[in-house]
């Protein structure tokens, strides 16, 4: 880590020392500004069960600039559109530095359990929110099924993670 800057060395620390339940991140090995994060479908949720891929990118500006994140895994979520993209605040106007990476990803996993159809990134999935919500909450189960199902053939068994158990 020698020659990154102290805030992402604090950043990777911190990650690997202090893990948070439902969320695994570390650093890539090739890229220490990039992060490998994988987080688990909250209870209660039309995630819960599923296993979804991000990316986090901690930029050069890094904590004056926020975190890039995103979903690589594919979610049906009215905050979240089809390159996943992420609709949070905290990721683009209400940024801080005082923000911690952990927070970070505490906060876009409470995302799965509380939409916001009033600041939808995803119109389609916001409209049926609006018109149908139990037809939007079984899309979204059913897509977490079905993208979880391949995630699997991804992630070797020995490397899943669960909602109950510390990443």
């Amino acid at each position: 880590m020698a020659g990154l800057p102290p805030s992402i060395i604090k950043v990777t620390q911190r990650l690997l020392a202090e893990p948070v339940p439902g969320i695994k991140a570390e650093p890539d090995e090739s890229n220490a500004h990039y992060f490998h994060v994988v987080i688990a479908g909250p209870q209660d949720s039309p995630f819960e069960g599923g296993t979804f891929k991000l990316e986090l990118f901690l930029p050069e500006e890094y904590p004056m600039a926020a975190p890039r994140v995103r979903f690589m895994t594919i979610i049906c979520h009215l905050n979240v559109d089809k390159l996943g993209r992420i609709c949070l605040a905290i990721l683009k106007d209400k940024w801080s530095p005082a923000l911690r990476i952990h927070t970070v990803l505490l906060l876009i996993q409470a995302l799965l359990s509380a939409s916001n159809p009033d600041d939808p990134l995803a119109n389609d999935v916001a409209q049926r929110w609006k018109t149908n919500k139990a037809q939007a909450i079984e899309a979204a189960r059913a897509w977490t099924r079905l993208y979880d199902l391949k995630i699997n053939l991804i992630i070797k068994p020995d490397e899943q993670i669960s909602s109950s158990e510390p990443a």
